[in-house]
């Protein structure tokens, strides 16, 4: 019987290989990938410019910021639907084109709603993009799924690094956020450009002949499918919860805004790395447990460093939280992994992303309650250190798991 990593074909479908012209999608996963978060990020270095612009009030502001995820969740939901009628990579193009076109959209309005729609017409781009680049990577490189999935994931984290860096600097050089969202924009057009020449590949894909696509619904039967959102959700819920509070955190312990700053940037910069090395490193070993255990106890032990000790060697904690966070890019590789067609990969993605972002959005929710009701971060962090339970659990199961469609049939 074939093993869970044993490259296949997508019914008949030929998998790209390097020497066959595949350094083209490549470049095309690449460029989309890098597109997949700036949208969401660069609200946050520059969100009070946009209360003063926009006149947005706290509840505005506080659905600015919980819209990607939101986003994320919602429409996630609907890509591999989307991807079955139309086919991957019309909807994957259609999905860049509403990442423009709400990108520069909210550059041209200072009502604050017409920002939020545009903006969620953005994300909802991001977030089709989001759930269908595993299955065009199943597509069309089943054969090196941890290579590529690598590449992009890489990808992914540089867009993510490159969003928060520069959106101040060029706000301030341009003399303002619109301008500088319009150069983050720009970088779409460019990853059109070979998404419009890919569309060659839905051809074939009609009415008649289409591959069946598979419900959200199916996957919601199966264990795999609710391992999976739980592994994603509760990774995700402990990533946005770092992100938005690390800082805060560190301030409290004494650390100036620039250090608490730095520290921030250390638990995300150091995850770019990683980005890359865990799927590679998962091409060789697919059933990642005792990788998955270490990500564990990193984050075990960065957490415990900030309940005991925060103000107390602040860089440590950073870079091995950065460890601990760092289970992303090892999910992103067994969407792939654990499908043996591109549908298949589309719909566990679909499902995991869509369930794994609603539980997502109550971490950084949660943390930022108890601190409020506490008055310090203690049970803030106790949290924390709880979400890696069911993580971990999820992430096992998973790892051990076999193909989505097994269950399913």
């Amino acid at each position: 019987m074939s093993t869970p990593h044993t490259p296949s074909t997508d019914h008949g479908r030929p998998t790209t290989h390097w020497w066959q012209g595949g350094t083209f999608m490549l470049v095309a996963i690449g460029l989309l990938a890098f597109n997949l978060r700036p949208v969401a990020i660069e609200v946050g270095p520059v969100l009070p410019d946009l209360q003063r612009d926009l006149g947005l009030t706290g509840l505005t502001a506080g659905l600015l910021t919980s819209l990607p995820t939101i986003c994320f969740g919602a429409f996630g939901a609907v890509a591999a639907g989307l991807a079955g009628r139309l086919g991957t990579h019309r909807t994957v193009t259609l999905a860049l084109v509403a990442v423009l076109v709400g990108s520069v959209l909210r550059t041209q309005t200072s009502n604050s709603w017409l920002f939020l729609a545009a903006s969620t017409l953005a994300l909802a781009g991001m977030a089709v993009g989001n759930v269908l680049i595993p299955s065009v990577v199943r597509q069309h490189f089943a054969g090196h799924i941890g290579l590529v999935t690598a590449v992009y994931s890489l990808s992914l984290s540089i867009g993510v690094t490159l969003a928060s860096v520069v959106t101040v600097p060029v706000a301030q050089a341009l003399g303002g956020w619109p301008p500088s969202f319009l150069v983050n924009a720009s970088v779409v057009v460019l990853a059109l450009l070979p998404w419009l020449v890919a569309l060659r590949h839905d051809r074939g894909h009609t009415t008649e002949n289409r591959p069946r696509a598979i419900s959200l619904a199916r996957v919601a039967r199966t264990r795999l499918g609710w391992m999976m959102a739980i592994f994603f959700g509760f990774q995700s819920a402990q990533a946005y919860s770092v992100f938005g509070w690390l800082p805060s955190i560190y301030q409290d312990a004494g650390l100036s805004a620039e250090r608490a700053g730095l520290m921030l940037g250390i638990a995300t910069g150091l995850g770019i790395p990683l980005a890359f090395l865990w799927p590679a490193w998962m091409m060789r070993r697919p059933r990642p447990v005792g990788l998955l255990l270490v990500v564990t106890a990193a984050a075990w032990v960065g957490y415990t460093g900030l309940l005991v000790a925060p103000g107390r060697w602040p860089w440590l904690w950073a870079a091995v939280i950065a460890l601990g966070t760092s289970a992303f890019p090892m999910i992103l590789a067994m969407f792939g992994m654990r499908a043996r067609t591109s549908e298949g990969t589309a719909a566990l993605s679909g499902f995991a992303q869509s369930v794994g972002y609603a539980i997502a959005l109550a971490g950084p929710f949660l943390m930022g309650a108890l601190h409020e009701a506490t008055g310090g971060w203690t049970w803030s962090i106790v949290l924390l250190l709880s979400m890696t339970v069911p993580m971990v659990v999820s992430g096992v199961v998973s790892a051990r798991a076999g193909w989505i469609e097994d269950e399913l049939h």
